[in-house]
């Protein structure tokens, strides 16, 4: 009789053959730090992080949003009968002096293939299917909560505070807005579950608009997406225009008034491109709106944990430290070089070797994130 721990693990072997390992790592194998620190150094770090809090401003920990999804694609349904493993992250957070995160689930993970070895929406929504998926994947959110493992946050005074306990927290975010199809009353609804951040688009062009990769939309901000950027604002909800066009981003930072955040991306450059990856012209005019870009330790261009550390340092200098975050993507990252929370004190002793302050790195670690939660929640 074949064990539940050898189905998975050939089912993981099948899914590593067909592509989809590199983008939906199941466990990811350890990275290269690529630098050491002494004893004294990393010693520094602990402090600080019981100083200041470190907040993930994009992540699936334990890949919550996996849990009972409906309708997959055959490569994603065995991907998610590997199971959650919630837990473990939470114990990584503590472990790894991680204060809080935005727990974000995926709106369109439903009608997601990897055709072309990307991930991108393969079919649409059944009637109501959108809405169904974000309902189970906010219950099982808070069903952490109630199992004790986060306490999940609303504003940026919760999170002094569950810091001083000790407490993970989650602020509760989706990626991809699919779920409010063409009805603006539901943004409401979702404000009232708690959702404090909310990715327009993500790999389907939705009601709201295009996406930056796979088949490229020409439409940018729609007239409901405007509608959607008002609510938002009006409401208290951090709109983050990672994943979006060029044009659908523009669009948002022209309607909103309230800052806006690329929670987990990077700039273009000659030495290395992609599409996940954004324009210096908008990163800057994310950074004018009062907003943030999330560092992201994705894959892409780097190998090591060094290479992460210098992608915050690029995006420092290019926008300022007061307009840089950690945007982690974790547990659903990209061959991340950033592969687990409890290698947060490495990167604080890092950044702390390279000669920045322990003010300046607590703006990246949470500073950005809680101002700009208070500008978009302020009445």
């Amino acid at each position: 009789m074949v064990s539940r721990r050898k189905l998975l693990a050939g089912m993981a072997v099948g899914i590593a053959a067909a592509g989809t390992g590199a983008y939906f790592k199941l466990k990811p194998q350890p990275v290269e730090v690529g630098f050491s620190l002494t004893a004294d150094e990393l010693a520094a770090a602990q402090r600080f992080l019981q100083t200041y809090p470190v907040i993930d401003c994009h992540a699936h920990p334990g890949r919550t949003f996996v849990r009972d999804a409906q309708n997959l694609a055959w490569k994603m349904k065995l991907y998610s009968m590997t199971g959650t493993f919630e837990e473990a992250t939470v114990s990584d957070m503590k472990a790894g002096g991680v204060s809080a995160a935005v727990f974000s689930g995926v709106a369109d993970f439903q009608l997601l293939d990897l055709a072309g070895g990307a991930p991108g929406a393969v079919r649409e929504f059944q009637e109501g299917e959108s809405w169904d998926s974000y309902q189970r994947q906010i219950q099982n959110i808070k069903q952490l909560q109630a199992d004790g493992l986060i306490v999940i946050v609303r504003t940026a005074a919760d999170v002094h505070a569950t810091h001083a306990a000790g407490t993970p927290a989650a602020f509760l975010g989706m990626e991809g807005a699919d779920f409010l199809d063409n009805d603006i009353d539901r943004l409401q609804s979702v404000y009232d579950d708690g959702l404090r951040m909310i990715t327009l688009v993500h790999y389907h062009n939705n009601t709201l608009g295009d996406i930056t990769t796979g088949t490229l939309g020409k439409r940018g901000l729609t007239e409901f997406g405007r509608e959607v950027v008002s609510g938002m604002n009006d409401l208290g909800i951090v709109i983050d225009v990672a994943h979006a066009s060029q044009q659908t981003a523009f669009d948002a930072l022209e309607a909103s008034t309230r800052p806006v955040v690329l929670s987990h991306t990077h700039i273009n450059s000659p030495a290395y491109s992609h599409p996940r990856f954004v324009s210096g012209e908008l990163a800057g005019a994310v950074a004018a709106s009062g907003g943030y870009v999330g560092a992201w330790p994705a894959g892409l261009g780097i190998d090591t944990l060094a290479g992460f550390v210098d992608r915050i340092e690029e995006l420092v200098e290019v926008l300022g430290e007061d307009h840089v975050a950690l945007g982690s993507d974790m547990d659903a990252n990209y061959k991340p070089v950033l592969d687990t929370y409890r290698k947060m004190p490495l990167v604080i002793g890092a950044l702390t070797k390279r000669g920045y302050s322990d003010q300046t790195i607590a703006k990246f670690t949470s500073g950005n994130f809680l101002r700009v939660m208070n500008e978009v929640q302020a009445g």
